[in-house]
C-alpha cells in the first residue's frame, strides 16, 4: 500500500453499502477495487460503476491481491465467518454493525485479526455522525463538565420497510435491538465516554405478522455515575424526524404528509419483490438530496454545567448564561469519519474509537437489553461477558 490509498473490496452489495457508496466514491483516500455478491444484477451494476471485478463468492474476493481492506456489508449472521476469512487472507476489516450476534463470535473475530496483524473496525454507525463527533469534542473540552444524563429517542417505520425473513427473526440478528440499538448504544456510549455497567430494559413485539422486537426502552448506567435513557419504536406511527426539522435519518428532506407509506407499500405487493427492487443494481430507491447530516433522532446530553442537543445541522449548546449553535458544515458525503478512523488505523497504527473492543462492548449492551427484557430485571454487563 505504498500509495497510501485504501484498496477496498466490498462483501455484500446491500443497502448498507448503498448508503456508504457516496463516501466511497468521493473520498480520495479510498479506491474500491472489487466486490462479492450472489446477485448477478448487483455484480453487473458494480462492475459498470467502478470498473472493477465482482465475484459471486466472498472467498474469491478475499483471495484477490488487489484488495487490502474488506468491507463486510452482508447480513448480520454472516459477519463472524466472513471477518475470520478476511483476516486469514491478511486483509484489514471494516464490518457493519452489529459486529456479530454473540460475544463468542466477537472474541473469535478479534483473535483472528490479532493473529493476522490486521485492523478490525466496526461501522458505519451513527456514532460517526458529525454532530455526534462535535458534541463529543465539546464534552471532552471540559467546558460543560461531565455528562450526567443522556436522553435518546427515535421513532421510525423501520419494521415495515421490506425485509428478508431473517431480518424478522431475532435468533438470526433480526429486530430493532440488533439493527437499531446497535446505533443508539453507539451514540450514547460515544457521548458518555464511559463503560456501560448495567441495563434495565423492556422490549415490544406488538405485530404478530412481524414477530420480532419492534420497540424497546432501556436505561443504561455508566461507570462514573452517568446514565442514558433510550427509547426506540420502529412501528411507523409517530416519527421523531418532526423534531429534526423533517430531515431524515440519512440527511435527506422528509415529506411530513407521507404518513403510513411503508405499511401501505407492504400491503400492496410481495415483500421479497419490494426488497429486491430496493437493492443496489435493481434501480432501487435513490437517496434524497442531503439537507442535513445523518442522525438518529432526538438526543440531549445533560452535563454538569450545560446541556447539548444534537440536531441535523450541528449542536445546540445551552450554557449557564448563553445559548449558542455550533453549525457543522456538510461534506460532499456524510461518512468520511469512517474513512478517517480506518485510514489512520491502517497507515498510522492509530487505535480507532470503533475497534473490535468497542464493537464487542456495543453488542454486550444490546444483548443485555434482550436479556433484561426477557428476565424482567436489571442485568449487569459482567453477566453478559461471562455468558
Amino acid at each position: 500500500m505504498a500509495d497510501r490509498v485504501l484498496r477496498l473490496g466490498v462483501i455484500g452489495l446491500s443497502r448498507g453499502f448503498d448508503l456508504t457508496r457516496p463516501t466511497l466514491l468521493t473520498d480520495s483516500r479510498v479506491r474500491v477495487v472489487a466486490a462479492a455478491d450472489p446477485r448477478p444484477e448487483a455484480r453487473a451494476a458494480f462492475t459498470a460503476e467502478f470498473g472493477a471485478p465482482a465475484y459471486e463468492f466472498a472467498e474469491l474476493l478475499c483471495a484477490d491481491a488487489q484488495v487490502d481492506v474488506v468491507y463486510i456489508a452482508s447480513p448480520h449472521e454472516t459477519h463472524a465467518d466472513l471477518a475470520r476469512l478476511a483476516a486469514e487472507r491478511g486483509k484489514h476489516i471494516l464490518v457493519e454493525k452489529p459486529m456479530a450476534l454473540s460475544l463468542a463470535e466477537c472474541r473469535a473475530m478479534t483473535q483472528a485479526a490479532r493473529t493476522a496483524g490486521v485492523q478490525l473496525l466496526v461501522g458505519p454507525s451513527h456514532g460517526f455522525d458529525p454532530p455526534v463527533t462535535a458534541a463529543a469534542d465539546l464534552i471532552a473540552s471540559g467546558e460543560f463538565g461531565r455528562p450526567r444524563m443522556i436522553t435518546a429517542t427515535t421513532f421510525t417505520d423501520f419494521l415495515y420497510r421490506p425485509r428478508r425473513p431473517a431480518e424478522l427473526d431475532t435468533a438470526q440478528g433480526g429486530g430493532v435491538v440488533f439493527s437499531q440499538a446497535a446505533h443508539q448504544v453507539d451514540v450514547v456510549r460515544r457521548l458518555a465516554d464511559a463503560p456501560v455497567l448495567s441495563v434495565r430494559a423492556t422490549t415490544g413485539r406488538w405485530d404478530p405478522q412481524r414477530a420480532t422486537e419492534g420497540a424497546y426502552q432501556a436505561f443504561l448506567a455508566f461507570e462514573g455515575g452517568a446514565s442514558a435513557a433510550l427509547t426506540y419504536s420502529g412501528y411507523g406511527r409517530y416519527d421523531t424526524d418532526v423534531l429534526m426539522d423533517w430531515v431524515g435519518e440519512t440527511g435527506g428532506a422528509r415529506d411530513p404528509t407521507a404518513y403510513g407509506v411503508a405499511r401501505r407499500r407492504l400491503a400492496g405487493a410481495r415483500e421479497d419483490q419490494l426488497k429486491a427492487a430496493r437493492a443496489y443494481g435493481a434501480g432501487g430507491a435513490a437517496l434524497a438530496p442531503r439537507v442535513g447530516h445523518e442522525h438518529f433522532g432526538f438526543v440531549v446530553v445533560a452535563c454538569e454545567h450545560g446541556d447539548l442537543r444534537l440536531t441535523a445541522t450541528g449542536v445546540e449548546a445551552y450554557g449557564p448564561d448563553v445559548r449558542r449553535t455550533l453549525d457543522v458544515p456538510l461534506d460532499p458525503a456524510t461518512r468520511h469519519g469512517v474513512i478517517d478512523e480506518l485510514w489512520a488505523a491502517v497507515f498510522e497504527g492509530a487505535r480507532p474509537i470503533h475497534d473490535a473492543a468497542w464493537g464487542t462492548e456495543n453488542l454486550a449492551a444490546c444483548l443485555a437489553i434482550l436479556r433484561s427484557a426477557a428476565e424482567g430485571r436489571e442485568v449487569a454487563i459482567s453477566e453478559i461477558e461471562d455468558a
